[in-house]
C-alpha cells in the first residue's frame, strides 16, 4: 500500500521543525524528506540528516535536470525536494513529511493532489519575533527580513487542510500526530489497505 505525503509549512520561527521532530520521535512509520539547500548549516545540523548542503551551481544543475519535485528561493537561499526519492518512498509504503514553504507546497500539491497540507502558526506575531531573536543564529537584518516576509507567508494559511496554533508545544505535537493518524483513515487509504473488505461491500 502506498504511503501518504504530508506537507508542513510555517513562517521561520513558528516551530515547525520542533513539531516535526516530536512527530518523528513518536511515530516510527513517518519519515522526513531531507531537502537540498544552498544555505550554510546551522549549529548542530548534520549533512544528510537535516539537509543536503550544496553550493548554488550544484543546486541549479539538479534543478535544470528536473531532479526536484519542488524548489524555491527563500531569504536568498535555494531549497529543493528530490522527486525520485519521494516517489520511491511513497511507493514503498512510507508516510513522508515535507517541511517546505508555501510556494513549494503549491508545487507539490499540483503533483500530489492527495497530499495533506498542514500550516503551523505562532501564537502571536510578537511571539514569533521573540522566538527568532532567542535562536541567536541570525543577524538583525536577517530577523527583520524574516518578520517582513512572515505576514505574507501566513496569508496563505487558507490553502492548507489543517492549521496548528503552536502555543503549548506538547499540545501542538499531539495535534500533528492526530492529523497524521487521521490521514491514514481516509476512505481511499482504507480501501487500499483492506481491498477484500471493500470488494465484499460492493458485491450484489
Amino acid at each position: 500500500m502506498p504511503g501518504s505525503l504530508l506537507i508542513v509549512t510555517a513562517p521561520s520561527g513558528a516551530g515547525k521543525t520542533t513539531l516535526v521532530g516530536g512527530l518523528l520521535e513518536r511515530d516510527a512509520n513517518v519519515r522526513l524528506s531531507v531537502s537540498y539547500t544552498t544555505r550554510a548549516p546551522r549549529e548542530g545540523e548534520v549533512e544528510g540528516v537535516h539537509y543536503h548542503f550544496v553550493d548554488v551551481a550544484s543546486f541549479r544543475g539538479l534543478r535544470d535536470r528536473g531532479e526536484f519535485l519542488e524548489w524555491a528561493e527563500v531569504h536568498d537561499n535555494y531549497y529543493g525536494t528530490s522527486k525520485s526519492w519521494i516517489r520511491e518512498q511513497i511507493a514503498a509504503g512510507s508516510d513522508i513529511v515535507l517541511e517546505i514553504d508555501w510556494q513549494g507546497a503549491q508545487q507539490v500539491r499540483r503533483a500530489f493532489p492527495d497530499a495533506v497540507g498542514i500550516f503551523v502558526l505562532p501564537p502571536s506575531f510578537d511571539a514569533l519575533e521573540a522566538r527568532l531573536r532567542s535562536r541567536g543564529t541570525d543577524s538583525e537584518d536577517v530577523i527583520a527580513r524574516r518578520l517582513l516576509g512572515a505576514r505574507g507567508e501566513m496569508r496563505h494559511v487558507g490553502e492548507f487542510d489543517y492549521v496548528i496554533l503552536n502555543d503549548a508545544l506538547e499540545e501542538a505535537i499531539a495535534d500533528l500526530i492526530a492529523i497524521v493518524r487521521a490521514s491514514r483513515m481516509r476512505c481511499a487509504r482504507q480501501r487500499e489497505r483492506h481491498p477484500e473488505y471493500f470488494d465484499f461491500l460492493e458485491q450484489d
